[in-house]
């Protein structure tokens, strides 16, 4: 556990006006971005303790998290 925020342009710092151009031209990847957002921030409030809850859902988010940016990278990488 790492308590740094995972903010996708520090996730993806080589793609970041990637990330910028696909929020403003895809719904579905702004969609996405949104909700890694919401998931990263919950993520970040129980690691630090400012709204903890229970390991298990902890685990959850944070798997949630990660498959939320595997998706999105997926979505910046392709052509």
């Amino acid at each position: 556990m790492t308590h740094t925020p995972h903010e996708l342009s520090e996730e993806f710092p080589e793609l970041a006006e990637r990330i910028s151009v696909l929020k403003g031209e895809n719904a579905h990847f702004s969609k996405l971005a949104d909700a890694y957002h919401e998931v990263n921030r919950a993520v970040h409030r129980a690691e630090t303790n400012v709204e903890p809850v229970e390991e298990l859902t902890e685990v959850e988010m944070r798997k949630k998290r990660s498959a939320l940016k595997d998706e999105i990278y997926r979505m910046l990488s392709a052509d």
